[in-house]
């Protein structure tokens, strides 16, 4: 076949797929797609097409391979390339797609937008330093969006640079005076006082936007604000006003991301009525050198950063951050796209049959490099208590470190955190307790069924007594207590949390029993708690 018959002959076939997909015959495109790349095996968007096709399919393990065939051989197409590391990140090929990264750093010349995505995408893996370099160069080379601003000055902050990071969103709140996020991450840079607060400007904008039928656009905005004039007003000890702010910040964002205590209390289920979830483990070292992840869980708001912050000051121990890479590993070997609460209870169904050594193998090869050089890294992803039996499975060297706050305390401290649209059970005081009872029954499950699996660490034991509490939990990873451990403030690692400002302190115990400022507000969460306190 000549040259021109094959060109026309592929111009056709990805013709027939486009209309393939448009009638919705979606197995047809399929196959079309595939002898589409079998003669044209560099045809990226084919690659792509074919892979989410896939996806949509339900065959989340396969829509992997075309992408990691389009990865050999890479466009040089920035927007197709950034196209395809998002793909790559999604189904978990984590390698890959900073093999991509690489390459398309290499471009010269690089415009404001292709700077951004890299940023992006840096962010999303969690290469803090590196993200924010593209974004200062993205900005510098014309980006000027409020995102643009907003991405480099989180960036900053995550860094330690809180100054800097002021200055680019007071620039933006200038310049945007109504964007939200930039009022949510300015007044959480640094505790406000009476003489340097932007209530005046919180105030000014809440006049102005809708309250009721704006559009979750709009209501999304002012509970930022909301949110902001809450963060100020409980700075300033002006609690019964503060909490009228929250209230009505918390309100709106319970109606735009209502909690779905059914599905909970199905996934909740699945787990403690599962006898079998802790299987036979076996040891994968014999398979795989290198560095060891140390897992950090728990509920959101428990001192996890805390924790995290001190344990990777030890010269032995680095941290990677909070990441999703141990779900995604499981659905990948268990096949099982990934729907919230969904899929996570199929793979409990069907864990008898699913491969843990892969999924631990797999966790490995795409985390491992996060390592730096250092013995252990940390995973700090505070949903991962619900992968405990899963991790002990497939990763049973890994130790396991639980954070453990008051039932008050980190209730309150989820209630006054603004997640954005998701941990959707924060923002409602009712929903609230119901999560925590979930969590609580959970962990017990845990314990129950192995009492080894994972080490408890009280967040009151360890602000109070850091020192023996951090014996405790080094030797538990079997490590020796190192005197950087007992001052977080000296590591200068970045750090992409909430609490980011806040564990660039000295090691304090202003958080317990912080819930007391605002008892009567909080009495109908404890009446839903007192069995539990």
């Amino acid at each position: 076949m000549n040259t021109l018959n094959a060109d026309t002959d592929v111009d056709l076939l990805r013709s027939r797929a486009s209309q393939q997909i448009r009638s919705n015959q979606l197995d047809a495109a399929q196959a079309t797609l595939q002898a589409l790349i079998r003669a044209a095996p560099d045809d990226v968007p084919a690659c792509l097409e074919l892979s989410d096709l896939m996806f949509r399919s339900g065959e989340y393990q396969a829509s992997s391979r075309p992408l990691l065939q389009a990865a050999e051989h890479l466009p040089k197409n920035a927007p197709l390339l950034v196209h395809l590391v998002q793909h790559l990140i999604a189904r978990g090929e984590i390698v890959t797609a900073r093999m991509c990264l690489d390459f398309l750093a290499q471009a010269p010349n690089p415009p404001s937008e292709l700077l951004v995505a890299e940023a992006h995408q840096r962010f999303t893996l969690g290469e803090i330093e590196v993200a924010k370099e593209h974004a200062e160069r993205a900005l510098a080379s014309g980006a000027d969006s409020p995102d643009d601003y907003h991405l480099y000055a989180m960036l900053l902050q995550f860094t330690g640079d809180v100054e800097k990071a002021e200055g680019v969103l007071e620039k933006a709140l200038r310049r945007w005076p109504d964007f939200g996020d930039a009022m949510v991450a300015l007044v959480n840079l640094r505790k406000q006082k009476p003489d340097t607060t932007f209530l005046e400007h919180i105030e000014k904008q809440l006049k102005t936007i809708p309250s009721h039928d704006g559009g979750a656009t709009k209501k999304f905005i002012r509970a930022e604000f909301e949110y902001a004039r809450f963060k100020t007003l409980d700075d300033l000890g002006c609690e019964d006003e503060a909490w009228s702010s929250l209230e009505r910040c918390n309100a709106l964002m319970h109606e735009l991301n209502p909690y779905d205590i059914q599905a909970e209390d199905a996934l909740i289920n699945a787990f403690v009525e599962s006898s079998d979830l802790f299987g036979e483990v076996e040891s994968v070292k014999q398979r795989f050198e290198g560095p060891t992840p140390i897992f950090i869980v728990g509920m959101p708001r428990t001192g996890t950063t805390l924790l995290d912050r001190m344990l990777s000051s030890h010269s032995k121990v680095t941290t990677a951050g909070e990441l999703i890479e141990f779900w995604r590993q499981l659905h990948w070997v268990a096949d099982e796209r990934p729907q919230k609460t969904q899929s996570l209870r199929k793979i409990v169904a069907r864990n008898a049959e699913i491969n843990f050594r892969e999924v631990g193998e797999r966790y490995l090869e795409h985390t491992q490099w996060r390592a730096n050089g250092c013995a252990f890294y940390i995973d700090k992803l505070p949903a991962n208590i619900q992968m405990v039996a899963f991790i002990r499975r497939a990763l049973p060297h890994a130790p396991i470190l639980h954070m453990v706050r008051a039932p008050m305390d980190v209730c309150f401290s989820n209630f006054k955190a603004l997640f954005g649209n998701t941990s959707s059970y924060s923002y409602d005081l009712e929903s609230m307790a119901h999560f925590y009872r979930g969590y609580s029954r959970l962990c017990a499950h845990w314990h129950a069924s192995s009492p080894n699996c994972m080490l408890d660490v009280p967040y009151a034991s360890l602000v109070s007594d850091p020192q023996s509490v951090m014996q405790k939990v080094l030797a538990y990873c079997g490590l020796d207590i190192e005197e950087a451990c007992l001052y977080p403030e000296r590591n200068m690692a970045p750090v992409a949390t909430p609490s980011s400002v806040q564990v660039r302190e000295p090691i304090h115990q202003r958080g317990v029993g912080q819930w007391q400022r605002y008892a009567k507000h909080l009495e109908p969460l404890r009446e839903a708690l007192s069995d539990l306190l």
